[in-house]
């Protein structure tokens, strides 16, 4: 094996191991098993992936939002990271390309008059978001009529807000929506999507070897089909 450069270990692993943030808020990129408590999906098998390319050991440290992952860029906590590209969020982490694409949408009530996503964006229409998300960041800026209500990212809350209060729509990743829905016969997907979702790899600025060398690795895991079979297997 071709031995890491110093300069990027000494970016992306400085402890020796490393550190790799994960998102379970989102269950497209991460998931927690119910029985066993073991961590999977295409977020932990890419941070398997650079740490056995980079020679080190891997700690997995779970976070419950993305809001919570970029408040702790830059304390020490994780080392790499896995978020959507966001202009709010790229003086805080330097990001890569995306490695996927990802469509965001809605839930709304069966008996809803909105169809699209467009029509969603209504007066006096009331839209459930995790507190942080990249879909928070992303309505902030551009809803002119309707308004979010946040909840925290984690678990069922946005879920259990959205059902308690009777709102007017959910936003979400639209994968994981479709998969609430299908528990939910009273509620259903509108058509269409509100943005499209570049989730990247990144890292704290300044680490300028080890975001090259994070560059690459994406692009090599993109070109190898690492990342479309990660994804199948989900």
């Amino acid at each position: 094996m071709i031995s890491t450069p110093l300069p990027v270990l000494s970016d992306l692993a400085p402890t020796g191991t490393l550190r790799a943030a994960i998102n379970l808020a989102n269950p497209v990129l991460a998931h927690k098993h119910p029985t066993t408590g073991t961590l999977g999906g295409i977020t932990v098998n890419l941070a398997r992936e650079l740490a056995r390319r980079l020679g080190v050991a891997v700690s997995l440290v779970v976070f419950h939002g993305a809001g919570t992952v970029v408040e702790a860029a830059g304390t020490g906590t994780w080392d790499v990271a896995f978020l959507a590209i966001e202009p709010v969020r790229a003086a805080r982490v330097a990001f890569t390309a995306p490695y996927v694409l990802i469509e965001g949408g809605y839930v709304v009530p069966g008996g809803s008059p909105c169809v699209t996503a467009a029509e969603v964006d209504r007066a006096g229409a009331r839209i459930a978001v995790g507190a942080g998300s990249a879909y928070d960041l992303y309505l902030t800026r551009t809803l002119q009529h309707a308004t979010l209500v946040r909840a925290p990212a984690a678990g069922t809350a946005v879920a259990d807000r959205f059902i308690a209060d009777q709102l007017d729509a959910m936003a979400g990743v639209k994968p994981a929506l479709a998969a609430f829905v299908a528990q939910q016969p009273d509620l259903r997907l509108v058509d269409g999507c509100f943005m499209e979702i570049r989730q990247a790899m990144c890292t704290a600025p300044g680490r300028d070897a080890g975001h090259r060398y994070l560059r690459d690795f994406v692009e090599e895991m993109k070109r190898s089909g690492f990342i479309a079979r990660a994804l199948r297997r989900r």
